[in-house]
């Protein structure tokens, strides 16, 4: 068989009423390439390998279970990616889905790294921790609501599905997960530059207990800030709201 390794926070899903909740999710949207992300011991992905016409990949760090997969499931031989998420780049020249049960240590960088490739990638089904699952997917004004949210919700759709209780995993974590579903926009949010609204939010976010005059002011003219949308924090604010300001900042109108 194989080993669990912590170092590589493998909570191996096993609870097959999940992974049919699951599939059934992927089922919504149509798609001829798929790629998954940890498929650790392939609960997931001897379901997914059944799927007809589909071009499968799969992303799996941990050569032990690389070694596993491909005895278990002759047919994934060359359709292995052994490499970490993080480090490789796009698996397919086409628009491909991307499902998975994701490292909960690395969760939030894979994310991040699907934006890079956000273009091509019009669906994303993945099991999270609880806690970052519900920021991925929080509205402005909750607790939850910060720069996950404000990063990923311009390009995606994302909707909290159900959570997935502890004992659903071996080994059980310590954390509830759950699992959300993101569907890229096909308006994209006016902005003056990604880079402008990206440094706006991780900006506003890194102070947010600081109203958004004090926490961002090093980025607008003294004019700009005198408006009464500097007197909320940044949870106060929807993604459409941090857009519009992007084109008051500082050297915006060049």
């Amino acid at each position: 068989m194989y080993t669990l390794k912590k170092s590589l926070g493998q909570h191996f899903l096993k609870d097959d009423t999940v992974i049919q909740k699951i599939m059934q999710v992927l089922a919504e949207d149509p798609f001829t390439t798929l790629l998954e992300v940890g498929p650790g011991g392939g609960a997931l992905t001897r379901e997914l390998i059944k799927l007809p016409g589909i071009q499968f990949k799969a992303v799996e760090l941990d050569e032990e279970k690389v070694a596993f997969l491909q005895k278990q499931y002759p047919v994934l031989k060359g359709q292995i990616i052994s490499n970490s998420f993080l480090d490789i780049g796009k698996p397919f020249d086409e628009s491909f889905t991307v499902i998975g049960n994701f490292p909960y240590n690395i969760s939030t960088q894979i994310l991040f790294k699907i934006l890079d490739w956000k273009d091509d990638v019009p669906v994303v089904i993945g099991m999270f921790q609880k806690e970052v699952a519900e920021r991925a997917a929080a509205k402005p004004g909750s607790k939850t609501y910060g720069v996950l949210s404000a990063l990923l919700q311009p390009y995606y759709q994302i909707e909290y599905l159900f959570d997935v209780p502890p004992e659903s995993f071996n080994p059980p974590p310590k954390v509830m997960s759950g699992v959300i579903r993101l569907r890229r926009k096909k308006e994209i949010l006016k902005v003056h530059s990604e880079k402008a609204y990206w440094m706006l939010v991780k900006t506003a976010f890194n102070q947010r207990r600081k109203t958004l005059r004090n926490a961002v002011k090093s980025l607008f003219p003294a004019a700009a800030l005198t408006e009464r949308v500097f007197d909320l924090r940044a949870e106060a604010l929807s993604i459409d709201d941090f857009a519009a300001l992007t084109f008051k900042m500082n050297g915006a109108e060049k």
